[in-house]
């Protein structure tokens, strides 16, 4: 990818997140203060969809199944079900083939959409060739990462040292201040909105099929790192658990857990809007 593309990238990314930040904590604060019957005017309107690995990237094994397959089937259920119960609401999915999508271009295609939550469909695994543990599992940028991500600014600063930067990053770092700030605000923000969300379809899991789950725990996940919105990323069961496997390929399992998911997102919106 040209340099001049990557830096626009991130322009867009960090101008997202200003704005989204500021529209989501508005919505928080007037719940908190019980005015979101008045004075509450954001509206929850688009829901990303991504269907993890894909093409040549097959993800997890199991023994009959590959967890590109699991996720695009559950993925697109999920997509169906909100367009017939949740109608005002965009659904993008950032894949819907069988198709080889990098990690950065699905937090493109997020952000670019104006997304307002990203949902990732995969399925977990263990090392071992036949999983002992099942269930599910949701997943939450690690905010333990953050150090990280600061000192990725403080590399690029190195940029400046090229004769032509301004041409070839198109202003990138112009207050690497103001950048960090904003980073810090994000990741503070969307990370207790995704647990939130997180706690809600592990709820909603557990009460659809009574299977174990493993709650919601944070990593260092990259797909979700710079999605400029609460993101989560949902294990939907060991692919390489016999049982697992088995409801994870059944047209029933795969429904189960798009429902479950649908549920969470209802109450979520609701909860935006003060509803």
């Amino acid at each position: 990818m040209p340099a001049i593309c990557l830096k626009n990238t991130y322009t867009t990314t960090l101008v997202y997140f200003i704005v989204s930040l500021f529209a989501v904590n508005n919505s928080f604060a007037q719940q908190s203060n019980g005015t979101q019957s008045v004075t509450n005017h954001f509206k929850f309107k688009t829901v990303i969809i991504d269907a993890g690995h894909g093409g040549k990237d097959p993800g997890a094994h199991g023994a009959t199944s590959k967890e590109k397959d699991i996720a695009l089937n559950i993925a697109k259920k999920l997509r169906d079900l909100i367009n017939n119960e949740m109608p005002g609401i965009k659904t993008v999915m950032t894949r819907s083939t069988d198709v080889f999508i990098e990690l950065h271009k699905r937090t493109e295609i997020a952000n670019s959409n104006h997304g307002n939550l990203f949902i990732s469909i995969h399925c977990n695994s263990t090392p071992q060739k036949r999983a002992t543990e099942h269930g599910t599992l949701v997943l939450v940028y690690g905010f333990h990462r953050s150090e990280e991500q600061r000192e990725a600014l403080r590399e690029n600063a190195s940029i400046f040292i090229e004769k032509d930067y301004k041409e070839k990053y198109n202003g990138y770092g112009d207050d690497g201040v103001v950048n960090t700030i904003v980073l810090n605000a994000f990741q503070q923000k969307y990370r207790k909105q995704s647990i939130h969300f997180g706690d809600m379809i592990t709820h909603e899991l557990k009460k659809a099929d009574g299977r174990h789950t493993y709650g919601v725990k944070e990593q260092g996940v990259l797909v979700l790192a710079q999605s400029g919105m609460p993101a989560v990323l949902v294990e939907t069961g060991f692919i390489n658990n016999p049982a697992d496997e088995e409801y994870l390929n059944s047209k029933d399992g795969q429904f189960e857990i798009a429902t479950s998911i649908l549920k969470s997102l209802k109450k979520y919106r609701d909860s935006l809007e003060g509803r």
